[in-house]
């Protein structure tokens, strides 16, 4: 699959039905020491995320953005509050099980993309197949799929340093998608990009999306959350807004 040279928003953009319930955060708080200090970085937040979504997460710096981020992520869990992924309360588990779930449910996608430098295409997808155990033949054909599926088929060999930023990341994606996840995860996923291949990123998010990826987009460019069909915008630590993109 290509993505196509531009990903200017289409004059008619599809918004998929919603489906089941992925994600609930009730009345979600945390609190972090520094020193003598305790910083609020979430002050009780409510939000839910049905699969079929496109949703992109905004805010200004120590607006709780990143905190919020990490916590859809699994990568924290919440001070006070409840937290549910798949009707699994988050909130209450340990550290293996929060793995399990990051590996097998989540899809990550990162600004500077975190790939093996001295491993090729191939083997940085089929990473988190190791992971989940699967044989080592199953892994080389799903994650020659998840290549193809994002316009890499003939990059299966390369290394990181022998393709492109947009290349790096489009490897960085298919690696998300290796494991069919529940939502896709990610964090200012053009930010180490040019323009022109930040748009080509988008429009593959876009393909992804209307292939029935469930997408969370954080971010603090405007253009960029606009692609998605809604937005929350955070501020000290709470959500300001939590709106349909117009």
């Amino acid at each position: 699959m290509n993505a196509s040279p531009s990903a200017a928003l289409p004059r008619t953009r599809s918004i998929r039905p919603p489906g089941a319930l992925v994600i609930e955060i009730e009345a979600v708080t945390k609190l972090y020491k520094m020193g003598a200090e305790i910083i609020h970085a979430l002050r009780g937040v409510n939000l839910k995320i049905h699969r079929n979504e496109y949703l992109a997460i905004m805010g200004p710096s120590g607006s709780g953005k990143s905190t919020l981020m990490n916590m859809l992520g699994c990568l924290d869990t919440p001070t006070a509050g409840r937290y549910e992924f798949g009707q699994k309360n988050v909130a209450t588990m340990v550290d293996d099980e929060l793995a399990e779930i990051r590996n097998r449910e989540i899809g990550f996608v990162f600004q500077t993309f975190n790939l093996l430098p001295r491993s090729n295409a191939l083997h940085n997808v089929e990473l988190p197949l190791i992971y989940a155990g699967l044989g080592r033949s199953d892994r080389l054909v799903k994650a020659q799929h998840a290549l193809e599926n994002v316009g890499l088929g003939e990059r299966l060999h390369h290394r990181p340093n022998e393709l492109s930023g947009g290349q790096r990341q489009r490897v960085a994606i298919a690696r998300a998608l290796v494991n069919d996840p529940a939502i896709i995860l990610a964090d200012e996923p053009t930010g180490n990009l040019d323009s022109k291949t930040g748009e080509e990123i988008m429009a593959l998010f876009e393909q992804l999306y209307e292939q029935g990826q469930t997408i969370i987009v954080v971010t603090h460019e405007e253009d960029i959350a606009r692609h998605a069909r809604r937005i929350v915008r955070l501020r000290d630590g709470l959500i300001e807004s939590d709106a349909a993109v117009s």
